[in-house]
């Protein structure tokens, strides 16, 4: 008699991370339903003060999040926590905080060899790097880098790095600073365990650059501006790790004039569409992507169906797109239109208190 072999299905997870004092769940796991794109919360952990932005190693079964930390002038400054997670049951397990930067810290992610974490701190208008442990623990601080400058806004008096990014040969790492209207770009220098200043860019003053992605497969990458609610697209050097503008083009209809900050931008993995989120007009706004000169047209401006929707992530498979509304404690599905790429409501919603960062991790 034969032996009949079932063939392992990938199950996703996603985890939430949110605005929470030590107190109570800040870290969530979830569930993810691949069939209608929603949410079940599986666990949950406390002891972290505003654990707002996750990154995960599928790979190895780790999760670092951002915490507040003090130091030794019982200032609040940044500091991080990794965790190993369970690959059968999503759950967490605290390995170690590290104190990372002498600020707090907006934004967490992993270079693409999970080697080290880097950090961003708006306050503090700066970004470190720390080494990731052989057990996954987080090291020491091993670099620092102060940015310099101002722009034109009050809000802009300083630098304020919000946000770091990596291009796919994980030779140079980006640095979105608000404060500055600057990409900054840095070498990453693993086997040193340092930034190491590269070059910048310039968008428009009183932009605000936020959050950066590259396009999966052409030479294009798009900053989504905070302030100025607009994305602006670039080519890139891979070879020189150089920026050269090519497009701005706003987040807003023209008939929409009331207040409005962006905040997260993705690309669908198949690479056809842009996705960018608005807090205060609170939508989605969609741009098809023309693959031969990395330019956006305006599909589509999508409610988000709750407030202030600070972060959004699309299924790993990309038929579904998950936005966290900060201000509405709740996280909305909706489906990808693969052909479209608009957005409708798939019904689903999960409540959980001020989430503001989903990241999607799949588990064999």
């Amino acid at each position: 008699m034969g032996v009949a072999f079932l063939e392992k299905k990938k199950k996703t997870l996603a985890f939430i991370g949110s605005y929470a004092d030590s107190n109570n769940p800040g870290v969530y796991t979830c569930q993810y339903d691949e069939e209608n794109g929603s949410l079940e919360v599986t666990h949950q952990v406390n002891g972290l003060q505003n654990p707002t932005f996750l990154t995960v190693d599928a790979k190895n079964w780790k999760l670092y999040a951002l915490s507040e930390g003090i130091d030794e002038n019982q200032q609040r400054c940044g500091a991080a926590s990794s965790y190993d997670i369970d690959s059968a049951t999503g759950e967490l397990t605290f390995l170690n905080n590290e104190i990372t930067l002498p600020a707090t810290t907006c934004h967490i992610t992993l270079d693409h060899t999970n080697q080290v974490v880097m950090v961003s701190s708006y306050h503090g208008g700066m970004v470190g790097l720390s080494p990731v442990l052989a057990d996954g623990r987080l090291g020491i601080t091993a670099d620092i880098q102060q940015h310099h400058g101002a722009s034109i806004l009050s809000v802009q008096d300083r630098p304020r790095a919000h946000s770091v990014f990596l291009d796919q040969t994980n030779r140079y790492a980006g640095v979105c600073d608000l404060g500055l209207d600057r990409i900054m770009m840095y070498k990453l220098d693993i086997p040193a365990k340092r930034l190491i200043p590269h070059n910048e860019v310039q968008v428009a003053p009183g932009s605000g650059p936020r959050h950066f992605t590259f396009h999966p497969s052409y030479a294009f990458g798009y900053v989504i501006n905070e302030l100025g609610s607009t994305v602006t697209a670039f080519s890139y050097e891979e070879e020189r790790g150089e920026l050269t503008e090519i497009q701005t083009i706003s987040t807003l209809p023209e008939s929409y004039d009331e207040e409005n900050a962006c905040a997260d931008i993705h690309v669908s993995p198949d690479g056809k569409f842009l996705y960018g989120s608005n807090r205060g007009h609170d939508s989605i706004v969609v741009y098809a992507i023309d693959p031969s000169t990395g330019k956006l047209t305006v599909v589509e401006y999508a409610p988000t169906l709750g407030k202030h929707p600070r972060n959004f992530a699309i299924s790993p498979d990309g038929q579904f797109l998950l936005v966290a509304n900060k201000d509405s404690d709740l996280i909305v599905s909706f489906s990808r239109d693969s052909q479209s790429g608009k957005l409708v409501p798939t019904g689903s919603v999960l409540n959980v208190s001020k989430p503001v960062c989903i990241k999607f991790a799949s588990v064999e």
